[in-house]
């Protein structure tokens, strides 16, 4: 993984290499290995590598082909590309490295952008073709790899992270109506805005294919979710599944450099390192967060799994007391605001691992939860399609057997459930006293299909998020993390596996528990869903109430009229007392948001 940067004046002047260096400088950190420029005549492109596949100067970005009429700068993984370059040697390609960035290259020369659908992979690049006088600006399929975009002065700016294109704006102004939305919803990435006024993403699934003699942009959507056969036995689905998510690990085992596992102790991240520790012959390096206090701690999962299954694994305790002390770091990182206090304690474990070992490349279990509907909402999203469909003895039974294993239902919070809930988003949320602005809901209730909902939490709701945190932790520190779960091909299939197969019996996840059959049957069989847990709301009651008072006496978001101050003391009072109705999320995301205020619009 790498940072990139790039520059188009349709004034038609020539580049200033300087203002590429300075984009590539403020984010030298996502590529400390190597970094290199290529300007011609009005087109200029920039990199900083990180080094995973070849290792050698062969790897050197932005990259040629054989011509020098076809360049590209690239950041991400193409996990196929070893497949991908012996069909493209078959049809007469040769090749001087052996890196995935040359074979994007050679696939765009045979396939033009319709070939972006051939990778299995996560990338952000550009692709500057002399030839026929366009650059094509192209993002993966699940919003792993960023990339941003401005424009001002009839110059067209963009790279892999904000901050890049901030000198370039007229005014930093916040976009009211992310922020809005955010404050009120708790949602970030859900569109193609972002906090800044004037920054924009490029979409996922899409090629952003720019005229560099008209200057007029088009938008070509290069895969889409399909329909496609299932075996129709739970035996034939499971073994499907299993083959798939396997293959999905294994392809991303693919690594010059050292390469270890994330692991919680949940389902999730146990599937994904117990495949991989089996595919890599027992040399998986796993690292796992434990606490001293057992209410946050998942020791005794990771334990299990350790132990019955011969996995290394590296535990690392997370000390709440630094944790206030690394917030505007995080947000430096992460650009814009974000939902909660895991963000910066998984900063934290990344940190500790990029000290202690040498490893670069991490697996995570991100996406499981959204593909097999491991969230809680889902199963009142898989209830309702049930009793539209008229299934009342189904509804019934999932019902009663979650409440008998005590499995999901037996995790129902009303203060989290709220914003599903459309009465009270629009009529109870103590939040609207705090809020000066106005704009429409996001209305994040709806879904026709349990599938229809998956999809929307795949592209708009859950994932772009989930990905945006971890790729600012990861590569603030020079680290690249891998999300098997996001491998297209099973993203598909289990969109397309029958909804009884996710959600069985008060079940969630019901395909994954029967696939991985060496997973410890008290980690497969597990009732409760935890997720990265931290003692969120003791810290806003008591180790950061001093801090949080003061800075909300203080606000900058009061002095620009986005919220009334008072207002926000009086909610944070109700929630000392422990008041339910207001949740730990809507103290944090004013208190994230006013340091993103100070340190980005208001420094």
């Amino acid at each position: 993984m790498c940072g990139i940067a790039g520059i188009i004046n349709f004034n038609q002047a020539p580049v200033n290499k300087k203002d590429l260096e300075r984009m590539i400088n403020v984010i030298k950190y996502r590529g400390p290995d190597d970094e290199g420029y290529y300007l011609k005549n009005n087109v200029g492109l920039g990199h900083c590598r990180l080094s995973i596949l070849d290792l050698s100067k062969a790897g050197h970005q932005p990259m040629g082909n054989e011509t020098d009429t076809i360049w590209i700068a690239y950041n991400g993984e193409i996990y196929n590309y070893l497949e991908l370059k012996e069909k493209l040697k078959k049809r007469g390609h040769i090749f001087r490295s052996n890196t995935d960035t040359e074979v994007i290259i050679h696939l765009y020369e045979e396939w033009g952008e319709e070939g972006f659908g051939k990778m299995n992979g996560d990338w952000a690049f550009a692709i500057f073709d002399l030839k026929k006088k366009k650059i094509i600006l192209s993002r993966d399929r699940f919003s792993v790899k960023p990339l941003y975009y401005t424009i001002s002065n009839n110059i067209f700016y963009f790279g892999s992270e904000i901050k890049q294109l901030l000198p370039f704006l007229k005014n930093k102004e916040p976009n009211i109506n992310v922020l809005y939305k955010f404050l009120k919803q708790g949602l970030i990435d859900f569109n193609q805005e972002t906090f800044f006024k004037g920054i924009f993403k490029v979409k996922p699934m899409e090629a952003m294919i720019i005229d560099l003699e008209t200057g007029g942009a088009k938008k070509m959507r290069y895969w889409d979710y399909f329909s496609e056969e299932v075996p129709n036995t739970e035996e034939g689905a499971i073994e499907k599944f299993k083959f798939l998510f396997e293959d999905s690990v294994k392809i991303r085992l693919r690594s010059d450099v050292p390469l270890g596992s994330l692991l919680s102790g949940g389902l999730d991240s146990s599937s994904i390192s117990v495949v991989a520790n089996r595919l890599a012959g027992g040399k998986i390096n796993c690292f796992s967060v434990v606490s001293s206090d057992k209410k946050y701690s998942e020791e005794k999962f990771i334990d299990i799994l350790s132990k019955e299954r011969d996995i290394r694994v590296e535990k690392l305790f997370l000390e709440p007391k630094f944790i206030w002390d690394d917030l505007e770091k995080v947000i430096f990182h992460q650009d814009e605001p974000f939902g909660g206090f895991s963000i910066i304690a998984q900063n934290k474990i990344l940190k500790e691992i990029k000290k202690r070992t040498n490893i670069k490349v991490l697996l995570s279990g991100q996406g499981g939860d959204e593909i097999l509907c491991g969230y809680r909402k889902f199963f009142f999203f898989y209830l309702k399609e049930e009793l539209k469909k008229g299934h009342i003895f189904n509804v019934f039974k999932n019902t009663f057997f979650s409440l008998f294993y005590r499995t999901i239902l037996w995790q129902l919070s009303l203060s989290e459930a709220k914003r599903y809930l459309p009465y009270f988003q629009r009529h109870g949320d103590p939040i609207d006293d705090i809020l000066k602005i106005k704009n429409t809901l996001e209305p994040i209730w709806q879904s026709k299909s349990l599938k229809e909902r998956q999809i929307l939490d795949i592209n708009r709701y859950s994932v772009p998020a989930l990905t945006h945190y971890e790729d600012r932790n990861s590569m603030g520190l020079g680290l690249e993390i891998r999300l098997p779960f996001l491998d297209y091909r099973l993203v598909n299939f289990t969109l397309n596996t029958p909804s009884s197969l996710k959600i069985k019996n008060g079940w969630t996840k019901y395909i994954l528990r029967k696939s991985i059959k060496e997973l410890p049957p008290k980690i497969a069989w597990r009732r409760d869903k935890q997720g990265f847990i931290n003692p969120e709301e003791k810290w806003l009651r008591h180790d950061f109430k001093d801090r949080i008072i003061d800075l909300f006496k203080e606000s900058q978001l009061d002095k620009m009229g986005i919220i009334d101050k008072n207002k926000l003391l009086e909610i944070y009072e109700k929630f000392l007392r422990e008041d339910k109705r207001i949740w730990r999320s809507d103290i944090t995301r004013f208190l994230i948001a006013e340091l993103w205020f100070r340190k980005f619009i208001r420094n």
